[in-house]
């Protein structure tokens, strides 16, 4: 099948370059000439292990196109997937400015039937607005069909997501639309994926529903980690006994600075705003969005209760990505930890492996070191914000050495209190 998809940042990169895998020809649309310019060149734009060798291979295969022609794309596309990104606004809601563009463009240059997928993260009711809109775009009355189906990818293992997901979802009530979806996904009836087929309003909720309860788990988990500190309890042992129940699940029960990313501050924002709209109040969210806030400022409480005044102190930071295997810095914990620690007079050096770059410009003030033990030389203490791999076996005698103070937050909880504390170090983590 001919497949256009429209944006090519995280979503419809990875999205454009699966269904290639799958067998499709796809054309990615971006109007972004240096970014299109260096996909040709397979060279990425963002930093998720395997994207690359998959461009590079469907590329030379003559299966994944990228271009800045959209009339083209379009044209010989049956399936358009809109891929572009929904930005918060200045109320919280997500920015479908975007959106509505590809919506009016699709509707001027169709010249034939053409299901439109939305892709983007969209409130609901957003499907029926892109009907309109390409309905009014158009020079002629030529049929189409929208369509529904969220994507539910991971920064750092999006592809084995795509691949190989929990479920599909996708919400039309046309018959000729589901039979094109489910021809797109028929690669993953082989390995009996769950195909969830919804109306469009249902499918753009399931989204935000999953999102938001996501980001519930994690702000709960926090909350728990705070209140264990200070009755004496272990958050790891909570956590455990808890995730074993199968009604709740181990999974994102892990606690730390709080959630970032370009999804969950967004997507439980947007939410909130949308019951709102409606003359509801979604307190459980807005209680999820004020522990996160609330969780970076204790964090750094923290840091001050054990060192003092942070003015002037030194602070090796390790991590700066929300997570690890990603270079996304959008909304992350570590950033806006470094961000009130250098507003309280620190001084702190980073290093992460591939957050750095980007970081450079938000955060000008920190000094950036090459290689990783680098950061710890004349710190008075270290900071591990981001769970990398590399952080999970470091050489703690090297780093005494480097260290003016044997101090390290662990804000991760990557490592175990007893042995860290064992080798000589003053040793903070979170909930334990």
């Amino acid at each position: 099948m001919n497949i256009c998809v429209v944006g090519t940042g995280y979503v419809g990169l990875v999205t454009g370059a699966c269904f290639s895998e799958f067998g499709n020809y796809v054309t990615c649309v971006d109007k972004d000439e240096e970014k299109i310019n260096s996909l040709q060149n397979n060279i990425m734009p963002i930093y998720e292990p395997g994207l690359e060798e998959m461009v590079r291979r469907n590329q030379s295969a003559g299966m994944l196109h990228f271009t800045t022609d959209v009339a083209e794309a379009v044209e010989k596309s049956l399936a358009i997937f809109i891929a572009v990104g929904t930005p918060p606004d200045g109320t919280g809601s997500a920015n479908l400015a975007y959106v509505y563009q590809v919506a009016e463009t699709v509707g001027k240059l169709m010249t034939g039937y053409k299901v439109i997928i939305t892709k983007s993260t969209v409130p609901v009711g957003t499907g029926k607005e892109i009907r309109e809109i390409v309905q009014k775009n158009q020079e002629e009355d030529i049929p189409f069909d929208v369509v529904s189906n969220p994507e539910f990818l991971r920064e750092g293992s999006a592809i084995g997501d795509f691949m190989r997901p929990d479920r599909v979802i996708f919400g039309t009530d046309s018959e000729q639309a589901t039979a094109i979806v489910k021809d797109l996904y028929s690669p993953l009836f082989l390995i009996e994926t769950p195909i969830i087929h919804t109306n469009v309003e249902t499918a753009e909720m399931i989204k935000y529903a999953s999102n938001a309860f996501l980001a519930t788990k994690i702000s709960f988990i926090n909350e728990m980690a705070n209140i264990c500190e200070l009755v004496g309890a272990d958050i790891h042992l909570v956590a455990k006994g808890m995730g074993l129940d199968g009604r709740i699940s181990k999974k994102f029960l892990h606690p730390g600075p709080g959630f970032g990313g370009s999804c969950f501050p967004k997507d439980t924002k947007a939410i909130a705003r949308l019951a709102e709209s409606h003359g509801y109040r979604f307190r459980i969210v807005e209680s999820v969005i004020e522990v996160n806030v609330l969780q970076s400022q204790r964090m750094v409480d923290k840091i001050e209760n054990a060192l003092g005044d942070l003015k002037g102190k030194r602070l090796a930071v390790l991590g700066l990505t929300f997570k690890p295997n990603t270079d996304d810095i959008r909304e992350s914990p570590a950033v806006n930890i470094i961000q009130i620690l250098l507003d309280r007079g620190a001084n702190v050096a980073a290093y992460d492996p591939a957050g750095m770059e980007t970081a450079r410009t938000i955060l000008p003030d920190v000094l950036y070191a090459e290689k990783m033990y680098e950061v710890a030389e004349g710190a008075d203490a270290l900071v591990i914000l981001t769970e990398w791999n590399q952080f999970r076996n470091l050489d703690w005698e090297r780093i005494k050495t480097l260290l003016r103070m044997p101090v390290v937050f662990d804000l991760r909880n990557i490592y175990e209190p007893v042995k860290m504390r064992e080798r000589g170090f003053d040793y903070h983590c979170v909930g334990r």
